[in-house]
């Protein structure tokens, strides 16, 4: 069985969160427009709640909402985001037309929104801590990262913000056997890639769904954009799903009767 919802942090407190990953794109045209205050718009105006982003830090302390190391692959700009001042990104542009958001701009500006946000460097961990804080968003936000000692830095900086499970806590919830059922981790959200580098995964299966269920967490798979595999998924029940192609993640929810968005 599902989550109770009287059980779910607020960040989780809907039936089913269905994420804009890095704001997801209606044409794929706009792609390249990730992790932008437009992509983050335009996924509130078709309906969602849930956006996905990924935060750096830069030279002079600054929090980023971007996701490479470097900005050679979607912008203008070249070399590393974290050798960067914020001035010195201020002219930057995603795609040829967009600016580099800050964290702290986005809660402003996007003030109904629920952010999933993977911390992608050492020196984001304590101030994402303190933008949360200072934004009040402890509620709207759900943290994750690719590394354990990064997750359990901000666990101890924000004790009350709901995280995702390490990806040691996810190897262990899809290959830990026995131990398994343990499932130890402080996080409430078990996200689990549906694809790695193009190579498609098992993770995703009804005993891994039910050990987490059982654990009180949630399971959310990322990134998924081929219809089919949208209803596989919710067949198997998890409770979240990460989707760059937004338009066509909406409309399989709504004919599901999941969707719990503007219409």
């Amino acid at each position: 069985m599902p989550v109770a919802d009287s059980e779910r942090p607020v960040f989780l407190g809907r039936r089913f969160a269905a994420m804009a990953h890095r704001g997801g794109w209606v044409d794929p045209a706009d792609q390249p427009r990730e992790n932008t205050r437009y992509a983050f718009g335009r996924a509130l105006a078709l309906g969602f709640e849930f956006l996905e982003t990924d935060v750096w830090a830069t030279a002079d302390d600054e929090l980023v909402a971007f996701h490479d190391d470097r900005l050679d692959r979607v912008t203008n700009g070249t070399g590393l985001v974290g050798e960067h001042t914020w001035a010195g990104l201020e002219d930057v542009r995603i795609g040829g037309l967009d600016p580099i958001p800050r964290l702290i701009d986005l809660f402003e500006e996007f003030g109904a929104a629920r952010l999933n946000i993977d911390i992608k460097d050492d020196r984001a961990v304590r101030l994402l801590a303190d933008v949360i804080s200072r934004c009040g968003a402890e509620d709207r936000v759900c943290v994750a990262s690719f590394s354990t000692a990064r997750l359990a830095e901000f666990r101890r900086l924000s004790p009350g913000v709901p995280t995702a499970v390490s990806p040691a806590g996810v190897a262990v919830a899809t290959h830990g056997f026995g131990l398994r059922r343990l499932l130890p981790e402080a996080g409430r959200a078990l996200q689990i890639p549906v694809r790695y580098h193009g190579v498609p995964l098992t993770l995703i299966r009804p005993d891994v769904i039910r050990l987490a269920h059982a654990a009180g967490r949630v399971v959310h798979v990322w990134t998924v954009n081929d219809e089919a595999e949208m209803h596989r998924l919710l067949d198997l029940g998890v409770d979240g799903i990460v989707s760059d192609d937004i338009t066509t993640l909406k409309r399989v929810l709504v004919g599901r009767g999941l969707w719990e968005g503007e219409s």
